[in-house]
């Protein structure tokens, strides 16, 4: 195996390596680094885990001292813009390099505060890099490196035209490296079209799931999926990370867990930003011993030492499963991956079965524990369900004013709905 000094990096750059004691490079960094440190635009496709940050970081900050140029990294979501911050740093403040990011979710002032520095890399999400070039807050005539992380994932969440429309205030002399674990069509358009003859490395299979990663699959009825679940967090006794098709959902399945007790945390869409930082912080020092996610909230979970990846639900697209199942056995370290999958689903498992290209396991059911492990969840569906239709209108309706003659007037303007009145438009309300 090589190491990284035949990698063509600056003898600074090995010294920082290894004190950090970074000796070996995974297969993504030892094939990318070498043509990214030329300056040539990258495709690098890889899977989950196998080190594609280090992968782009190096090369960039390498070009960066070179060229006296900035750096800008495109990610899908608030975290895992963080993380890559802070991997950056962990290299770059040898060097000087000041960062900034801009995320949603977080103060415009403080983000504005920091770009005003003159950043040598900028890290952020589509939507925030537009606010910033709307309000003129943000310049990109000086960008030199440009890092698109997570393609694929930002097409799934509808981030192209925003994509384009800050590739349109890039410089088109500028590197160019885009990484991914897939790599669908729509993304090879992007890169043909905003990129100069890029050398793809892929070095996997795209889909392919570690070999580390154990799988495995059990059909469960979804009133049964509450009891599997309890008998496998009681089985394994490492970290745990569950994932919900809906935030909804997630809240559910914490407040079970909580029943089961044990400790839990839940990211998803819902929470705020620093909530969110909250509950991953926790799960990484130990504090929680389970974290429930969605798929949006997923690739922002960089934790090396996860032992079990469960899907409470599965995913709506085959390639989310690749990523959720990438968050265990990361590192070269083991992990297992553990899929509930109701009657009416055998054709999801096939379209996952055909991405990832194999058959995965299907287990017998256990025997299961009694439903009183967690009386109180269920008792707290129970109750949603017995509720009448017209106690649920009465229950997030509550605020509303009534109209016509009976509200004591002639119309809805004289039954609290007068545009001229403050105090019937700042009425409290019901945030559903």
């Amino acid at each position: 195996m090589s190491d990284f000094k035949s990698l063509g990096l600056a003898p600074s750059m090995l010294t920082v390596l290894e004190r950090l004691k970074f000796t070996t490079p995974t297969p993504i960094q030892e094939q990318a680094i070498p043509v990214a440190v030329q300056g040539n635009d990258v495709v690098g496709i890889a899977q989950t885990g196998t080190g594609k940050t280090l992968a782009f970081s190096l090369p960039m900050i390498q070009q960066i001292a070179k060229t006296k140029k900035t750096g800008l990294v495109i990610l899908p979501t608030r975290e895992l813009a963080i993380q890559v911050e802070e991997a950056i740093l962990q290299i770059g403040k040898s060097f000087g390099i000041r960062t900034a990011v801009v995320i949603g979710g977080s103060s415009m002032y403080h983000q504005q505060m920091a770009l005003k520095r003159n950043p040598h890399v900028i890290v952020g999400t589509p939507g925030r890099i537009i606010d910033h070039l709307k309000q003129k807050s943000l310049d990109l005539k000086t960008i030199g490196v440009l890092v698109l992380d997570e393609a694929d994932r930002m097409l799934d969440m509808g981030f192209a035209p925003q994509i384009k429309e800050v590739l349109q205030h890039v410089p088109k002399d500028r590197q160019t490296m885009l990484f991914s674990a897939t790599m669908p069509p729509e993304i090879m358009q992007i890169a043909t079209k905003y990129m100069k003859t890029p050398v793809r490395i892929e070095v996997a299979r795209q889909g392919s799931v570690a070999t580390q990663v154990e799988q495995e699959m059990f059909i469960v009825n979804r009133q049964e999926k509450d009891r599997l679940l309890d008998k496998l967090l009681d089985e394994y006794k490492g970290t745990v990370l569950i994932f919900s098709r809906t935030k909804y959902g997630a809240k559910k399945i914490c407040k079970a867990i909580r029943h089961m007790g044990h400790t839990a945390a839940e990211i998803h869409s819902n929470l705020s930003l620093s909530q969110r930082r909250r509950s991953l912080a926790g799960f990484k020092s130990g504090d929680f011993r389970m974290l429930v996610a969605t798929d949006i909230a997923a690739r922002g979970i960089d934790v090396t030492n996860i032992e079990l990846v469960i899907n409470y639900d599965l995913p709506e697209n085959a390639e989310d499963y690749v990523h959720r199942v990438g968050r265990t056995g990361r590192a070269g370290k083991s992990g297992k991956a553990i899929s509930f999958i109701t009657p009416d689903q055998k054709h999801k498992v096939r379209l996952i079965e055909r991405l990832v290209q194999m058959q995965i396991p299907l287990s017998k059911l256990p025997s299961l524990p009694p439903e009183r492990a967690y009386a109180a969840h269920s008792a707290y569906i129970a109750e949603d369900k017995r509720m009448s239709p017209n106690h649920r209108r009465t229950t997030f309706q509550y605020n509303r004013p009534k109209r016509g003659p009976s509200a004591g007037g002639h119309g809805p303007r004289q039954a609290g709905f007068n545009r001229r009145s403050n105090s019937a438009r700042k009425g409290p309300r019901v945030h559903l």
